[in-house]
């Protein structure tokens, strides 16, 4: 057997990066194909993440047939931030077979050993405000919206290729349904209190919105593993990107006082209506996940953002913000149909947060995870 792997610098020729996932989850049910035009829009020179970053492409061939992607990529502003000279690499999915998965493992090593690195870590697809992580656990159900679904076999062959288990991260299903007595509880608290106010996000000011929801949340989450501050540029396509899907509904922003404190953003799972387009918008794709998402909706949704300013979670009489709105977030999905949420990504060390989703009545139901390897 003689695999090739062959390079796809930025803007190169994507079509069989692409097409190459009909042949690796062929039979799978759970599959959801991403859309060809935001995964190309992803690696893209003109995605604002490549203003601070550089990546390649990978695709192996068997005997001329296309058998596995992955890319590789350096984020400067990690790199900046974190003081650690870590590349990573991204969209792996091959073939069940270890001498694939080896051949795209060592040419993204390579790459990046080229340029300096002294360690690679993934899979980020590309950076970890996108999709990140290998599914290792939970492979019955489909990936709900901006998140990896993969073979089950695929982190074996990630460990075969020499990489090791860095960061476990937890995918919890939460079913809509009466609060918790003790949820219940730290919910009254907060609703209680004269100086907080709820709101939810407005979407005709979605640029304004985003840059207020940004700021909670670059103060919440600066202090966890693998954060990494959106650029203006990437906060202008974050906010592009959510007012396709953005249901208000489904969105909470808590004020103390004057100051905005917390917030958390549900997505509907688009999912649902994408799965049988094949990754094609056109020619009918686009009218067809138009009609899926007015018409008949979702049944499903994925809590995808939440963030409460650090001062305020030291203060005993706001700790039930994050209960508060996972609460609001689960009467307006009631009202608006969802059956059930995703809460997720969560770090599996992240007890606080994985606690409180815990006393919503959440139950962990997919883990992915984070690999790594010296170069």
């Amino acid at each position: 057997m003689t695999i090739i792997v062959k390079d796809i610098p930025l803007g190169g020729d994507l079509t069989d990066f692409l097409s190459v996932v009909e042949e690796i989850y062929a039979g799978d049910p759970n599959y959801v194909r991403p859309l060809d035009l935001e995964l190309s829009g992803r690696l893209s020179r003109k995605n604002p993440f490549f203003e601070h970053a550089e990546g390649a492409a990978f695709v192996a061939y068997e005997n001329g047939l296309a058998v596995g992607r992955c890319t590789a990529q350096i984020d400067n502003a990690y790199t900046e931030r974190h003081d650690d000279n870590v590349g990573f690499f991204g969209f792996f999915d091959t073939v069940d077979k270890q001498e694939v998965a080896t051949a795209l493992v060592d040419r993204a090593a390579a790459w990046l050993r080229d340029r300096g690195k002294a360690r690679m870590m993934g899979p980020f697809s590309v950076s970890s405000n996108d999709e990140i992580g290998c599914l290792v656990d939970g492979f019955s159900t489909p990936p709900m919206v901006m998140m990896p679904h993969h073979r089950a076999y695929q982190g074996r062959l990630l460990e075969g290729a020499g990489l090791r288990k860095a960061k476990d991260l937890y995918a919890w299903r939460y079913v809509v349904g009466p609060l918790p007595p003790r949820a219940q509880k730290g919910y009254d608290q907060i609703a209680a209190l004269p100086e907080v106010t709820v709101r939810q996000i407005d979407k005709s000011n979605l640029a304004r919105e985003v840059e207020e929801v940004m700021a909670i949340f670059n103060d919440a989450w600066s202090d966890n593993w693998g954060y990494v501050p959106l650029t203006r540029a990437e906060l202008a396509k974050l906010g592009d990107d959510l007012k396709l899907i953005l249901e208000p509904r489904l969105t909470v922003i808590l004020n103390v006082g004057d100051e905005p404190a917390a917030f958390a953003i549900a997505l509907p799972n688009i999912n649902e209506h994408v799965k049988g387009l094949g990754g094609k918008l056109f020619p009918t794709g686009a009218a067809s996940l138009m009609y899926g998402m007015k018409v008949k909706g979702t049944r499903t949704a994925r809590l995808a953002l939440l963030g409460v300013r650090k001062k305020y979670r030291t203060m005993k009489r706001y700790g039930g913000m994050s209960t508060y709105m996972y609460a609001e977030l689960a009467k307006s999905g009631q009202r608006l149909g969802i059956d059930w949420g995703e809460l997720s990504w969560t770090l599996e060390d992240n007890t606080p947060v994985n606690l409180g989703i815990k006393l919503m009545g959440g139950k962990i139901y997919k883990t992915y995870r984070i690999f790594d390897k010296e170069l």
